[in-house]
Order: structure tokens, then sequence, then C-alpha cells
């Protein structure tokens, strides 16, 4: 097995949003698609390593937001056959509803941000179980199923490696900066931290963020991301106790995450990177949202 990244240039900003190309044997499988409009970046990444876009057969999507798996439909109108999760399958059939819902955050952002997400081909999408197995070449690929950050994602288990979509966080650049990736509204600490434990006991020598880039020290990633998780939620609950109010729960998230960067050596245009990538506005308000409903 061999693992290509593809930086696909997000906001014409690198090392933001991984795709992944996997060769073995005689065949192509790509995990993650990104969104739409870094669809051109994606396809000129794959012909720079000699292949066209209907070589790739089998497409994974860790989960169904826009920056994952806004281009899925596409490569299913092409022939591709696509794998997700079963909550996941009929979004990517009619992503008109997860579209919509975009365009409301979004505004007259959405087109140049995301771009098309085009519908898939029922036939093409084939919802995964937890732990049903898909095997592309000489290597077979495992769905996990690891809510927290959604709850319908998957990581991809192919032998001691895993394709963690948003599951085990966003480190850019290699940094010691952990960003958690709150995003409303399924963020749930319970799951989440389960899910990192899960991802724990598989031993993995190598996780393959899409935000981004392969993580060697899989242990003490896991580790330090488990904690994160537990610190934000935390956070936001005692300040909810404390009484603040929205704006100003969103305030302290961006000054405690702000500072808690800083002293790890991340410098300010590395923290503007991670906010393009996972910002803090919109991970407060994720948060906010479960101890809203989990008091």
């Amino acid at each position: 097995m061999r693992v290509h990244t593809l930086d696909l240039q997000f906001q014409n900003t690198p090392g933001l949003i991984a795709a992944y190309l996997v060769e073995s044997g005689h065949e192509l499988a790509l995990i993650e698609t990104g969104p739409g409009s870094t669809l051109p970046t994606l396809r000129q990444a794959l012909q720079a390593k000699g292949f066209q876009p209907g070589d790739v057969r089998h497409v994974f999507v860790t989960h169904i937001h826009l920056d994952h798996a806004g281009a899925a439909g596409w490569w299913a109108q092409q022939g591709a056959q696509v794998y997700c999760h079963p909550s996941a399958a009929r979004h990517l059939v009619d992503p008109s509803r997860l579209m919509d819902s975009a365009r409301r955050v979004y505004a007259e952002r959405m087109d140049t941000l995301w771009g098309e997400m085009l519908p898939a081909p029922e036939e093409r999408v084939t919802a995964l179980a937890d732990n049903e197995c898909i095997r592309v070449g000489e290597v077979q690929f495992t769905a996990w199923d690891t809510p927290g950050h959604a709850r319908h994602h998957h990581a991809f288990v192919v032998g001691d490696a895993c394709f963690t979509g948003d599951v085990a966080g966003l480190r850019l650049a290699g940094s010691p900066y952990l960003s958690v990736t709150a995003a409303p509204p399924q963020f749930d600490p319970p799951a989440y931290v389960a899910s990192v434990d899960r991802l724990l006991a598989g031993n993995f020598q190598q996780l393959f963020l899409t935000h981004f880039g392969e993580v060697t020290d899989v242990k003490d990633h896991l580790s330090r991301y488990r904690q994160r998780i537990e610190e934000v939620h935390q956070n936001v609950r005692t300040w909810m106790q404390q009484g603040c109010t929205p704006a100003e729960i969103e305030k302290r998230y961006g000054e405690t995450e702000h500072a808690l960067a800083t002293a790890t050596g991340l410098s300010p245009a590395d923290w503007q990177l991670h906010q393009m990538s996972n910002a803090t506005g919109m991970c407060a308000d994720g948060v906010r949202l479960y101890v809203e409903k989990n008091p």
C-alpha cells in the first residue's frame, strides 16, 4: 500500500484540507473529497501522480461536512462507488438540505468557500456498518463508527493506519497545538472521548488527519486530544454556570484557545490558519449547544 497526501489548497492556502490517495495493487481509493470548490485542485493533484479521475473507483468519506464530502457526488457521477456512514447516505444522494443549511450560515461566501455539491446516484452510494470491510486491491478498509464530532462519522482503518476525518482533531503543520473540532450541531464530548479511546486501543502506527497530514506520535497525540475535548467542554460548562452570554462565551473561548496556542509557540500567521480551518467562534457555539441540551 502506498499513501499519497493530496493538498487541496483550500482558499489558495496549503496545509488546511487533505485528501488521501491509496494505491494498492492495481486499484486506487480516495479518502475524503474535500469541498466542491477544491475539486479542480484535487483533479490536478491526482494527474500529477500520473492518474486520471476515471482510475479512482472507490471513494471513502468520513462524514458529510462540506470540507470532507462536498465533491463526493461528482466522483459518484463519474462512476466511483462512495462509501459512508449509514446516516450520511441520504444526504449524499440528495444534498439539498445540507446545502440549504450551509447557505444560511455562509450566505454570499457559500460558493467561494464550498462550491457546488452534486447529488450522487443512489446506486453509487454504499452505507457501511461499524466494522464492515471493503477490499481495494491488496488491502482492506474497515469502517469504524466514531461519533463525537458528528453522529454520522466513520474512521477508516487499513492495517496499522487510520484515516481519522475529524475524530482525532485538527493539527496543522505538525504543531503541538491541538484544536478541538467542535462544530455544531452534533458535538458530543462523552461520545467523542469514547471514540478517541477506541482509536487509542487500536494501537495504530499512523493517523492520517484531514486537517492535516500524517501523525506518527499516535499515542501522545490521541492522549492529549482526549484531554483537550474534556477541557473545552468543561470550560464552556463553567462559563455557562457563571451566567456568561453566548457572545461572552465565544470571546472567552477564543481568548483561551489563542493563549494556549501561543504558549505552544504558534505564530500569529499560523493562528490565522487555524481560524480558517476551525474557527473558535464556531467551536464555542458547538460546545455551548451541547451544554444547553445536557446541563
